[in-house]
């Protein structure tokens, strides 16, 4: 039951740590500073203010005081010692209340400059700690950013690897669609595969075809030539001159001149 116990706690308390963000949890306890240091000006406000009513009371009873006195004077110019006698006993009793409001005003001071003095000290936690958490929050931020940059760089967050997964797979995708096409090709260029539009053509088939091809344009060529050849021939013939066997034209021989008598001779 121990062991299980702790497995529980165990999980529990790695969840949490998860789930907790640094940031919020000291802009939390700021709060509650905050909350604690607003009680304690409250309670010197409320030591203050039963201190003033205090001074208050003993304004009165000094009054009090020394209108019983007054009183008590006029009491022995009038010759009433009794009444003399009766408000100098109700002076007493007015004084010892004045000592007793003293003492506890003595009491309510000493218990208002402790908690100024208290509240003073701890506005000045409040503010360190407030420029604490700034500090660290600032320097959590930054690490946490550098820590996103760094993963986003490095293919490792959430993101960014699903990213690199679906480009590998389309990488191994085009990989192998090449292949299988490269395979098709060799596999029609070789004959195991009939090209069911009948264009495609065998290596050996080709190389009849063109061989066939080039004894064609051979043949065409000389017949060609054949051709010039023989127009060649009539034409000289028609312009009066020769050929030679290789159908060349050939210089007409000039005219022989007449046989001349002695007559005719200068």
């Amino acid at each position: 039951m121990k062991r299980l116990k702790m497995i529980f706690s165990a999980k529990a308390n790695k969840a949490l740590d998860r789930a907790e963000d640094p940031r919020e949890t000291l802009d939390y306890s700021y709060e509650r500073q905050l909350e604690m240091l607003q009680k304690v000006r409250r309670g010197v406000a409320d030591v203050a203010t039963s201190r003033k009513r205090l001074e208050l009371q003993q304004a009165q009873l000094q009054q009090q005081s020394d209108k019983l006195e007054t009183q008590s004077r006029q009491a022995l110019g009038a010759g009433r010692e009794d009444l003399a006698r009766e408000a100098l006993t109700r002076r007493s009793g007015v004084q010892q209340q004045q000592q007793d409001l003293a003492a506890q005003h003595a009491a309510l001071q000493a218990e208002e400059e402790k908690l100024v003095l208290a509240s003073q000290r701890l506005q000045a936690k409040v503010d360190a700690f407030r420029t604490r958490k700034e500090t660290i929050k600032a320097t959590y931020t930054a690490a946490e950013a550098q820590t996103k940059i760094g993963e986003a760089f490095s293919g490792i967050s959430e993101e960014m690897g699903d990213v690199g997964l679906a480009v590998q797979r389309a990488e191994d995708k085009t990989q192998s669609m090449q292949a299988r096409a490269g395979a098709i090709d060799e596999l029609l260029a070789s004959g195991a595969l009939d090209d069911a539009s009948g264009t495609a053509k065998d290596d050996i088939t080709a190389e009849l075809e063109r061989m066939s091809s080039q004894s064609d344009v051979e043949l065409e060529l000389a017949r060609l030539k054949g051709e010039l050849g023989a127009g060649k021939a009539p034409d000289a013939i028609e312009a009066g001159g020769t050929s030679d066997a290789t159908g060349a034209p050939v210089a007409e021989a000039a005219p022989a001149e007449p046989a001349r008598t002695e007559g005719d001779r200068p």
